[in-house]
């Protein structure tokens, strides 16, 4: 997996603050701007934070670039609606000799590996003996979801919070969340003050929504207070 935080909207910070304030001002947008320093701003965000009024957050974006993650990865990614995407496409560019993503349970069991690796050569060649006579659009039918893609995603502050929330829980799958813990590290160096509350809710609200199915990690912060 690759992934870089291509560009983001400069001062991203400044940004939600000020559109915050001018909710409570008759001041223009460029006063409230230059009234604005460090302080007024991550006080700012936090008021926003505390009080759940997050609409300010969504004039702000950030776009990532994502490689070498698996299709069944952009399959759920795709389902955060409130982004935008481009995927390379599969119809259009040919997959000879196509990258794939191992999951680690199959990884530490040498029969499974073994099998996994036959199966995507045996793929692999089908693949490109099809390609000898039916278009790439049609081709591709045979791909499996660990054949690797690569995408650019762009988020606005609020839906990568949201983002956050359900897929750096330890019940999301171990790709997608792997991924979302690594653009978390990204936009905390970049907007700190926005996303220093951004994750699971057993983590941000001391809630866990899973019921049944809850991993039990708030139980274990429980009994650490």
């Amino acid at each position: 997996m690759r992934l870089k935080l291509i560009q983001h909207t400069p001062d991203p910070e400044t940004v939600v603050a000020a559109a915050a304030r001018l909710c409570y001002s008759s001041d223009p947008v460029p006063d409230l701007l230059e009234r604005l320093d460090d302080e007024r701003v991550a006080s700012f965000v936090r008021k926003l934070r505390e009080m759940g009024h997050l609409s300010p957050f969504e004039h702000v974006s950030f776009q990532f670039s994502i490689d070498g993650v698996s299709r069944a990865l952009s399959h759920q990614l795709v389902r955060h609606r409130i982004a935008s995407y481009s995927q390379r496409s599969q119809r259009y560019v040919e997959e000879k000799g196509f990258e794939y993503v191992i999951p680690p349970s199959i990884k530490r069991n040498p029969e499974a590996f073994a099998r996994f690796e036959s199966v995507m050569a045996r793929l692999q060649e089908d693949y490109q003996e099809l390609l000898k006579s039916v278009p790439a659009e049609d081709a591709r039918y045979v791909l499996p979801n660990a054949c690797t893609t690569s995408l650019m995603a762009t988020f606005n502050a609020r839906s990568l919070l949201n983002f956050f929330e359900h897929r750096t829980c330890l019940r999301a799958q171990w790709e997608i969340r792997f991924l979302a813990e690594k653009m978390l590290e990204l936009v905390r160096v970049v907007a700190p003050n926005l996303f220093s509350e951004a994750g699971p809710t057993c983590i941000t609200q001391g809630i866990c929504r899973q019921g049944k199915y809850s991993c039990g990690k708030l139980k274990t912060l429980e009994g650490k207070k």
